[in-house]
């Protein structure tokens, strides 16, 4: 099982349950990451004009509804905008403090300077917790990247770090086109460093582009395609590089390519020495130069031994392209980016051993791939819905994911249960259920995200029942106020969505009607198990934190062989 209790050290693999901004000041020590990169909420389908021109709070429900779970003028904005503008604990520079102002005159207290206010508040921690050495990138869509590159300027440019590349990446190819204006298919990545001195291997792809290839290696022999290139480079001479050889005067000077030597020493097994007109003879006895009709001399310079190219800040290739519909990578997280892109980052800006950071760690991407790639990281989200499917994630095809993961901030008594159950923040509604179903069925649940419609269900779970074959078991929470009522509502729920099988998370101990009322609806007979289960079952978050209760039901076929196995196993050993 997963350790659940925080104890930061070096050599970490820690997912934060909470606020980002919270754990950023209380968790991550100064100068700890290697590499940050962050993805936060936009909502990139908003119209520009509504954002630019959200002056005083005046744009309608529906619009405002957009912004819902993510950024709005509230109190939360205006203790934010307080905390900068006042320097509390003197966390900000003069220039985030001056820009915050600045731009509250252009865009007034709306929407866009909320997301603006909580992203400086953010990254001027992610500027503390980097090393000298770190580097930082921030995902965003052209929307709002003009104003973030401001304020990543006022953190990073003040402080020694330096803004390093502004990368356009091609989200979709195609994408969706309009009959005003030019279709938005890419995505901005703002890359900065905390300084001028920091880790950086230039990537390259991963297969040289087809164009150059044939456009510029069109000849071939036994070996591979190559090109015809010439033996001389521009500049100064040296030795005897530039005096004639073979009856021809070099352009500029002669050269014996490293490529070429090498090719010859490993081939021949001998050492290519002497001048290098001594050179380009002895490479020449041996067949490694060609002679035109004329007498100019060239050597082959092969696909297979051409240095691949640099990847530059636009990033249109074919290896990041977006998730397709049908990927094996895809989750169903609706920003969920693909892996390629974030190995490209990671393999750019870090090294096997490094701290990865990710404060907005949706579906677990970064961490994935840093986990893949040998590096320590560090996850945090406000929603146990992403914690809960990045430990699905890490977990594979088991049970449950690797032991080394630390995950912090989920209850770990009834008291901080009943707290997350009675917390006032409406950016976390539904967290308590949330956690609730994802822990008890092992981050297998499909959580009801309706609000105010969810008719008492509050997740489902799929059961195996045979090859091929599921059955559902509906789940509700209740953080308190349950009674016999709730059981019979529950039952009643269960027959209306055929389901086999219902479950009653409750934060109360149940009373006695309670599991009168579930014991009359009677059992369930798993077939291929060999063994009956309570078609109502009540279980406590007590129990669930004390005793490790979690789902006994199988949830794939294999599980049902394997228990079957184990069954017949026991049985053979008792009749012996």
């Amino acid at each position: 099982m997963f350790r659940s209790k925080h104890r930061y050290n070096s050599l970490m693999k820690t997912l934060y349950y909470g606020d980002n901004l919270e754990i950023l000041r209380n968790k991550i020590p100064d100068e700890s990451i290697d590499l940050c990169y962050i993805d936060p909420p936009f909502n990139s389908k908003r119209s520009y004009f509504q954002i630019y021109n959200n002056i005083g709070g005046t744009e309608d429900k529906a619009q405002a509804q957009a912004f819902v779970d993510t950024w709005k003028w509230d109190d939360r904005a205006i203790e934010g905008y307080s905390e900068i503008t006042t320097n509390v604990h003197g966390r900000f520079t003069r220039q985030a403090i001056e820009l915050i102002r600045g731009l509250e005159l252009v865009l007034g207290t709306g929407d866009l300077l909320a997301y603006l206010i909580h992203m400086t508040l953010r990254v001027t921690e992610i500027f503390r917790v980097l090393k000298p050495t770190g580097s930082f990138y921030l995902h965003c869509d052209p929307t709002a990247s003009h104003y973030l590159k401001l304020v990543l300027d006022a953190i990073f440019c003040s402080q020694g770090g330096d803004f390093r590349n502004e990368i356009v990446w091609r989200r979709l190819v195609g994408g969706k086109s309009d009959s005003n204006q030019y279709g938005n298919n890419s995505d901005r990545i703002l890359f900065y460093t905390k300084s001028q001195s920091y880790y950086f291997l230039p990537p390259r792809l991963k297969e040289h582009n087809k164009k150059t290839v044939s456009d510029w290696y069109t000849k071939a022999d036994e070996r591979g395609r190559y090109v015809a290139r010439p033996l001389t480079a521009a500049g100064a001479t040296g030795g005897d590089s530039g005096q004639a050889w073979r009856n021809r005067e070099p352009t500029g000077h002669w050269t014996v390519p490293r490529i070429l030597q090498k090719r010859y020493e490993t081939e021949t097994g001998n050492s290519l020495n002497g001048t290098v007109r001594e050179k380009l003879e002895t490479l020449a006895r041996a067949g490694y130069i060609d002679f035109s009709k004329s007498g100019n001399p060239s050597w082959r310079r092969y696909l297979d031994e051409a240095t691949l190219p640099r990847i530059h800040d636009l990033w249109v290739d074919d290896e990041v392209n977006s998730i397709s519909r049908n990927s094996a990578e895809r989750m169903g997280y609706p920003t969920q980016k693909p892996e390629a892109l974030l190995e490209r980052i990671i393999k750019a800006s870090s090294s096997p051993g490094d701290v990865v950071l990710d404060a907005y760690c949706g579906c677990g991407t970064t961490v994935a791939v840093a986990d893949r790639l040998d590096r320590q990281w560090i996850g945090i989200d406000i929603t146990y819905h992403s914690i809960g499917l990045i430990l699905k994630r890490l977990a594979g095809n088991n049970d449950k994911p690797p032991a080394d993961i630390v995950v912090d901030g989920i209850p770990q008594d009834v008291e901080s249960a009943r707290a997350l159950a009675n917390r006032d923040d409406d950016r976390v509604r539904k967290e308590f259920e949330k956690w609730a179903v994802l822990t008890y069925t092992n981050n297998r649940a499909v959580i009801n995200e309706k609000k105010g419609a969810d008719k008492g269900i509050d997740g489902v779970v799929y059961f195996a029942t045979g090859l091929g074959k599921t059955e559902r078991m509906v789940i509700q929470v209740k953080s308190g106020g349950a009674n016999r009522g709730t059981i019979a509502t529950l039952k009643g729920d269960m027959q209306r969505e055929r389901a086999e099988l219902a479950l009653l998370i409750t934060l109360d101990e149940p009373t006695k009607p309670m599991i009168s009322e579930a014991k009359s609806a009677g059992a369930y007979e798993h077939a291929l198990m060999g063994r009956s289960y309570d078609r109502i079952r009540i279980v406590t978050v007590r129990e669930m934190i004390e005793q490790d209760a979690r789902i006994d039901l199988p949830l794939s076929y294999d599980a049902v062989k394997s228990a079957k196995k184990r069954a017949e196993d026991l049985q053979m050993r008792m009749d012996l």
